[in-house]
């Protein structure tokens, strides 16, 4: 499909933006003259480093849309994560909680602009950041398999600025650009600095909160300086769950040890949650600064599973639904047969158990007591009688160095060479589980292994003013990334002997990595750009971008950007760009084995993730993975209207070979054999998928931002409306590998409408601040339905005892919004979730939050 006919497909929406900046041309003629009798000649305009080459400008004179976040608008919230606070601010931008999702909780996926994480590239300091180990495999469909970068390891202490670039920009940055880009400008003064204390709580008495964070700049000879931020959190989990309705039977029942709640939905313990950063640069003669930031990060991370069954739970309790229990011989085969090779098992004695069934959740009461009373007979119900609940979670670490020098030359080129090393990793931990196939000597807790992600990184930039119209600027970069899955202990993926007898082998609840799927993965690619801006006239800036990439195991793609920026007035423009994206599939995605248990139809299931390459994918229509590749378009307008300054802008973003994780597939005994061939003991889970590219997806949208102060009741008040409306079709997919409840997930799973409305108010030594935020409604798949829209209300006082001293109180979503019950939007009961609520909300499920800050600055 050319770009002409996507433009007519959404005209619309186009004419709509087209019309609105038409209206506002001939209002701003009229009130222009107003407009700049009104300015203030002391107001500096806000700057921008991203999506440009060239010299730092202003948001109205970007090519594209940028939004310029302060840091203040950060720290003025209160919150520990990075990625809840930018969806606050950003309405394009989503990221919600992760209450059962596997490593999803350790790193939360975040969505811009209705696209996957890993295509959004994280900047620091307008250096590429290298991306998090985790992959998502639970991420109600738009997240599904994505590796994208951890948001949450910069503290937001650490921040002067924040750019986010709402415009494809692989043409400008490389891989994975596709939705944007997000730039974290870290603070460099070198004297100075402020400490916080943070504590907060939700409503409902849990999940607090504690913060401890200071930053400081230092002063490094006569012309250099180093800034370091230190932070240290701890967050309590929470819990929103109600009782099962089959926890609730087997209490009634009699069973002893069910937990009320047997199941936990909620936040995640997150303790001893560290972060050091540190921006340093340093003048060495007149003409060359050595610059670069450093970060060591790390966090202990704990939440929960789903409750296994003590009846009926497959592989650990019952082989058939619950008609029976499973009963394992401790002591299988014929007289004297050994089974030294297996832990759990001694010689054979030629006896064979009895068979127990279940009678209105109870054992046949004969049978259980023969299994009990022989030593070589077992069955869970004898160890764990009331059935558990795993807790998952991990350590997750994280550090990166990035050294460079930069400097100009007589003629005026700019140039600057830099070095990067980034590391991620998450160390996985599983407790309150088993290894079935052990039997009566499984451990409870478990190390099932480790994913490790590094980035080394090699750039070439250079800038040359051409003339004072024309800005050249171009450059080269090198880079090196490698995917290590670490394998587990022993236990936590062995066969201890009675996996023949249909007991679940390895950690159940997520699978320890055997040595076999163990190892490192690399990939090499370089780049080469040049990136063009001209001023044709006075009013007109034009841009154009062209990169040239080579990775060593997808081969070359070449991409270009377009675009144009023309100022009617000094209050009125238009912008357009056009430009071609790729996101390049990691070597984690190619290469990693996994297995998740979630709720398919209402039934808890062990899902497996297999490499496409894997000879039982290729049977089911896998092939060789592509990379993605896009084309987005953009067009809007900026301008002054009276005291308003607004800016409206539509987009639209075409991806082909779209990667995501297939349909699921049941296995067959053939694919058994065939992926413990490969060294992927798959007997513990019933279906499985793979990575795929085998469908076509069309985002699109309109952005628009307007701002405005007002002066009343003895002070002055900010007005910010930010609103976002982005709808995403699915096309051109294999429905064999991309069925309709995926595109249900991709299409709707986070809300097409979010906006908010922002009022500051400075009055004298008090500030208020109140903000309204509106969620659209979206499709939940484990509940199964339609969620509705939300308002939420967030309020905060601060008060500046001196100068130097604030102390602030506030409250997010204090309307106490949780969201549309599941028994009401949703065709799962809740009795069988355990959740009354989606787990998937975009603002949470938490409820109120309400929070205390003690600021300090000192010189």
């Amino acid at each position: 499909m050319s770009i002409l006919e996507k433009i007519k497909g959404r005209g619309v929406a186009l004419a709509a933006v087209l019309n609105f900046t038409l209206i506002s041309l001939f209002a701003s003629i009229s009130t222009s003259a107003y407009a700049l009798e009104q300015a203030d000649p002391d107001v500096i305009e806000e700057v921008v480093t991203i999506g440009t080459r060239s010299k730092p400008r202003s948001v109205t004179q970007s090519l594209a849309p940028v939004d310029v976040i302060s840091g203040d608008d950060f720290t003025n919230q209160g919150g520990i994560d990075t990625s809840n606070l930018l969806r606050n601010v950003v309405p394009s931008f989503n990221v919600n909680d992760q209450p059962i999702s596997d490593a999803a909780t350790l790193v939360r996926p975040a969505n811009l602009r209705g696209l996957a994480p890993d295509h959004t590239l994280l900047l620091v300091n307008g250096q590429r950041r290298h991306r998090a180990a985790v992959i998502t495999w639970l991420g109600n469909g738009l997240s599904d398999g994505s590796q994208g970068p951890d948001l949450a390891a910069i503290p937001s202490l650490a921040l002067r600025s924040i750019e986010v670039l709402r415009d494809g920009a692989a043409a400008q940055y490389g891989s994975d650009a596709i939705a944007g880009v997000i730039n974290f400008n870290l603070k460099n003064a070198d004297s100075g600095g402020s400490f916080e204390a943070k504590y907060g709580s939700y409503s409902e008495g849990d999940g607090d909160q504690y913060i401890l964070a200071v930053n400081k700049g230092f002063a490094i000879g006569g012309n250099g300086f180093v800034n370091v931020t230190a932070e240290w959190a701890d967050t309590e989990a929470t819990d929103r769950a109600v009782q099962r309705g089959d926890a609730a039977s087997l209490i009634a029942a009699g069973y002893q040890g069910v937990g009320n709640p047997a199941q936990v939905w909620g936040s995640p313990e997150v303790a001893d949650d560290y972060k050091v950063w540190v921006n340093f640069g340093s003048n060495l003669n007149d003409n060359i600064e050595l610059f670069g930031t450093a970060n060591y990060n790390s966090k202990d991370v704990l939440g929960g599973f789903y409750y296994r069954n003590p009846t009926n739970r497959g592989g650990v309790y019952s082989g058939d639904g619950g008609a029976t229990l499973l009963i394992g011989d401790l002591t299988p085969g014929p007289v004297g047969q050994t089974n030294a090779g297996f832990p759990a098992l001694s010689a054979g004695d030629g006896v064979s158990c009895p068979t127990v069934a279940v009678n209105n959740l109870v054992p046949e009461a004969t049978s259980m007591a023969l299994v009990a009373a022989d030593a070589n007979c077992f069955s869970f119900q004898e160890l764990i009688t009331g059935g558990f609940t795993p807790n998952f979670g991990g350590e997750v670490s994280d550090s990166s160095f990035l050294i460079g020098l930069r400097g100009e030359l007589d003629n005026g080129l700019e140039w600057s060479v830099s070095s990067y090393w980034g590391i991620n990793r998450a160390a996985f931990v599983i407790n309150n589980t088993v290894n079935a196939s052990l039997g009566p000597i499984t451990p409870r807790n478990f190390n099932p292994g480790y994913y490790e992600q590094g980035d080394h990184n090699l750039n070439a930039d250079f800038s040359y003013p051409v003339s004072d119209a024309m800005q050249v600027s171009f450059g080269a970069e090198l880079r090196k990334e490698e995917f290590t899955i670490g394998a587990g202990q022993r236990e936590s993926y062995i066969d201890g002997g009675l996996g023949t007898q249909g007991f679940s082998t390895s950690t159940n609840g997520f699978p320890g990595f055997s040595p076999a799927i163990s190892g490192s993965w690399e990939r090499e690619n370089y780049s080469a750009y040049v990136d063009v801006e001209y001023y044709a006239s006075e009013q007109l800036l034009i841009g154009a971008a062209l990169r040239f990439e080579d990775f060593d195991d997808f081969g070359t793609t070449t991409n270009y950007k377009l675009g144009a920026n023309y100022a009617v007035n000094d209050t009125m423009g238009y912008r357009a760009t056009i430009s071609t994206g790729f996101k390049a599939p990691t070597p984690g995605q190619s290469n990693a084995s996994n297995i998740s248990t979630q709720i398919i139809g209402g039934v808890l299931t062990n899902q497996g993730v297999i490499p496409p390459n894997s000879p039982a994918a290729l049977l089911r229509g896998s092939s060789v993975l592509d990379p993605e590749e896009s084309t987005n378009f953009t067009i809007g307008a900026y301008m002054n209207v009276g005291a308003f300054d607004i800016t409206v802008d539509y987009f639209d973003i075409n991806v082909e070979d779209r990667l995501s994780l297939s349909n699921d597939f049941s296995l067959t005994a053939a694919d058994l054999v065939t992926l413990a061939n490969q060294g992927i003991d798959a007997s513990d889970i019933s279906q499985f998928r793979f990575f795929t590219n085998q469908f076509e997806t069309d985002t699109s949208g309109i952005d628009l931002v307007v701002t405005t102060e007002t002066e009343w009741l003895n002070g002055v008040t900010t007005w910010n409306l930010a609103y976002n409306v982005t709808t995403t079709e699915v096309g051109d997919r294999d429905p064999a590998l991309f069925g309709n409840n995926r595109v249900l997930l991709v299409q709707d799973g986070t809300p097409s409408t979010r906006w908010n409305l922002t009022a500051n108010h400075n009055i004298a030594q008090w500030r208020f601040l109140a903000r309204v935020n509106y969620y659209g409604e979206y499709y939940d798949n484990e509940a199964g339905g339609y969620f509705d829209d939300a308002l939420l209300l967030d309020l905060e006082a601060a008060y500046s005892v001196s100068e130097d001293m604030t102390i602030t109180f506030g409250g997010r979503n204090v309307s106490d919004e949780q969201g549309c019950s599941t028994s009401s939007c949703g065709t799962t009961p809740p009795g069988a979730l355990g959740l009354p609520y989606s787990q998937f909300t975009p603002f949470g499920f938490n409820g109120a939050f309400y929070y205390g800050r003690f600021t300090y600055n000192f010189k």
